[in-house]
């Protein structure tokens, strides 16, 4: 997250808490995983706030490996399986759900790619100004199709989704994309997952409404 440690232990702490809220909304079983993504973000924030310690004080340094994997390993490998699997899980029609396997079957090998580029190639954190950068060797050749690769299947599932409000989810996730993209170039794993982090709140609202017809239809 952008600023500082704090900001990314405050920002766990309220996200997490939204993220308790949300999973309380459950009513059906296949909600779960969309109801988690809250709590995952919350996680999240917190392993970021201790790469921001570990950068701060060497005398961690030993940390910084497993914290930065960590940190990656939420935002590249779990985050693009995620969104498509809790949609997937959600949703009931027939020809929307086939779509859906093909956006998870992408996030899936794209998870597998960026595992291997974690365990090939070396990833190094770096606080510039008030963002952590994660500088990587990963190939260049491959930088710009993984991106779009993950865009697609981290949003577009949202968009597929009859359930209700999700499009609005995928908007929200398209817009804080772009403003990283044009103001946090180089910042974009960070400043990203933090807009996303706080954007997920939303689910939360989908959830709450969904629980309020599901009982109005008993």
């Amino acid at each position: 997250m952008c600023f500082s440690a704090g900001a990314s232990f405050t920002g766990g702490v309220i996200i997490s808490v939204i993220g308790v809220a949300t999973v309380l909304k459950v009513h059906k079983p296949s909600q779960i995983v969309f109801a988690s993504i809250p709590l995952f973000f919350g996680f999240q924030q917190f392993v970021e706030g201790f790469v921001w310690l570990i950068l701060q004080h060497p005398e961690y340094a030993q940390y910084k490996h497993l914290a930065t994997s960590i940190y990656l390993v939420m935002a590249e490998v779990f985050w693009p399986i995620m969104v498509p699997l809790a949609v997937l899980c959600m949703e009931k029609d027939i020809k929307r759900r086939n779509f859906l396997w093909v956006f998870l079957t992408m996030g899936i090998s794209l998870s597998l790619y960026y595992i291997f580029c974690l365990f090939t190639f070396s990833v190094t954190p770096q606080i510039m100004g008030y963002h952590i950068e994660y500088k990587d060797n990963f190939p260049n050749s491959l930088h710009l199709i993984a991106f779009a690769i993950y865009l697609i299947a981290s949003i577009t599932p949202l968009f597929i989704s009859s359930i209700k409000r999700t499009h609005l989810l995928g908007i929200l996730m398209s817009l804080s994309c772009l403003i990283t993209l044009i103001f946090f170039t180089h910042y974009l794993t960070s400043v990203w997952c933090f807009f996303a982090a706080l954007i997920s709140a939303v689910i939360f609202w989908i959830l709450q409404d969904a629980k309020k017809k599901y009982k109005a239809y008993r």
